[in-house]
């Protein structure tokens, strides 16, 4: 199928002319929704912005093609990864304060407390100790809607399952409803930037990623396996999953700022003069209260790409609430269709982080090719919830029942010598004729590098 098929329920659609095929079909997962081939159509997404940025660096047209069981399995990565043999630990998914639970008047909530902050803010609110019994009867005593709101109050993350149709009539819902699922938007003048010659789509482009977590971090691996210098920077102080920073650290080089400290502070703008694309994962707000929002990032480097991905989205009531992949499939109705609003389910998959992520890769790429023809500072907008209603777009047609699987994911693995040790991972899962995907960095610890750009 054609990623146009797919990808105008997203808003989107690629030039006629772009040689991108999907091939397979859902479902793969469990579930009612075409999760894989809204990440196959995002990625081909990718792979056809990647052909432009080649083609504007003097390079030939390029095929692009996505298989929807490489795509699915990507939802995954982390679960199928093998470090000397074993698998990684897998993130504290079954800790009591990330789970749904039903309220006193049947409505159901997602707690979501997977770092120690949220963790104890959550059971503070409940006034109860960290067991699914003792937080199944603390819930209970709860209406959905005022535990909802005392969780938002506190700034702790959790979310009331909502039907999509209640989603759509909800403040948040409709401010999102008219979005493209990835915005690029131009947010000040520069002069064009033109991309000289070189051996990748991506070759020359310095990335600073502030994210963590699945979504922002998918977004830099996908611009490093088109050959992209990307530099993650991190917080010491700030709780990660390890098993997400191995998946997603591919092609980048990593290292430690605390922003709390001027010195480290003003190192970060340092490296933001030398950038191009500036991404970041934190709440509405939290950027500009540091100096660092898309128009002071544009007047630090005029012609940056300045990249936002949340939960909630840019605009609205929450923006400026924090949210994961499990608050967005609550939140925007996915839960309850696929389940159903007396007995809710999530899609087994972090459908809408990675396809996020992809999403706002293409976004970043499409403002590049833009800034190197008519110039201009460019702000490329994502969220969960936002991918998440392009899959209600695209309908819950699958049959579960029906699932194929991803199967033995061992034909759509490669191993790498990386500072954790051996380990065997997904390749991209995105092929290009011309300029084959690839990272040419292992994946690395946080903080492993000084803060400085490779010479």
């Amino acid at each position: 199928m054609h990623p146009n098929d797919i990808l105008r329920a997203a808003r989107l659609e690629l030039p006629a002319s772009a040689a991108a095929e999907i091939t397979g079909a859902d479902p793969t997962f469990a579930s009612k929704f075409r999760a894989g081939e809204a990440a196959a159509a995002a990625l081909a997404a990718c792979g056809a912005a990647a052909s432009d940025l080649w083609q504007l660096r003097g390079g030939r047209p390029q095929s692009v093609t996505v298989d929807v069981r490489a795509a699915a399995a990507s939802l995954l990565g982390f679960a199928f990864q093998r470090l000397d043999g074993d698998a990684t630990p897998r993130p504290a998914a079954s800790v009591a304060t990330v789970a749904l639970y039903e309220c006193r008047d049947g409505r159901w909530i997602h707690l979501h407390g997977a770092f120690p902050t949220h963790r104890k803010g959550t059971l503070e609110i409940l006034r109860c100790g960290d067991t699914a019994d003792g937080i199944a009867a603390a819930v209970k005593r709860w209406e959905g809607q005022a535990l909802e709101d005392a969780l938002a109050a506190r700034g702790i993350c959790g979310a009331m399952v909502r039907t999509s149709d209640e989603w759509l009539a909800h403040p948040q819902g409709q401010a999102l409803a008219p979005l493209h699922a990835v915005e690029i938007i131009r947010i000040g003048d520069a002069d064009p930037q033109p991309l000289p010659n070189a051996d990748r789509p991506l070759a020359g482009v310095r990335v600073l990623d502030l994210t963590r977590v699945l979504a922002g971090p998918a977004c830099g691996r996908a611009l490093a396996e088109q050959g992209a210098d990307v530099l993650l920077v991190s917080s010491p102080h700030l709780p990660s999953v390890e098993p997400f920073v191995i998946d997603t650290s591919h092609g980048k080089r990593s290292a430690f700022l605390n922003l709390d400290d001027a010195a480290e502070a003003e190192t970060l703008r340092g490296l933001i003069r030398g950038a191009d694309v500036f991404a970041q994962g934190y709440r509405s707000g939290a950027m500009e209260r540091r100096g660092l929002g898309p128009d002071d990032v544009a007047a630090m480097r005029p012609g940056i790409i300045y990249v936002s991905i949340n939960c909630y989205g840019h605009v609205g009531p929450w923006r400026e609430r924090p949210g994961w992949e499990q608050l967005a499939q609550t939140v925007t109705g996915i839960a309850a269709t696929d389940g159903s609003p007396e007995r809710p389910k999530l899609i087994p998959a972090a459908a809408c982080d990675y396809t996020t992520g992809y999403l706002a890769a293409y976004g970043a790429m499409v403002a590049l090719a833009k800034r190197a023809t008519e110039g201009g500072s460019w702000h490329v907008r994502a969220s969960l919830c936002q991918t998440a209603m392009w899959l209600n777009r695209l309908g819950a047609t699958c049959d579960p029942a029906a699932s194929t699987g991803v199967g033995d994911p061992n034909d759509l693995m490669t191993e790498t010598d990386t500072p954790f040790g051996r380990l065997a991972h997904l390749a991209p899962a995105l092929h290009l004729s011309e300029t084959p995907p690839r990272w040419d960095l292992p994946t690395v610890p946080l903080g492993m590098h000084a803060p400085e750009w490779a010479p």
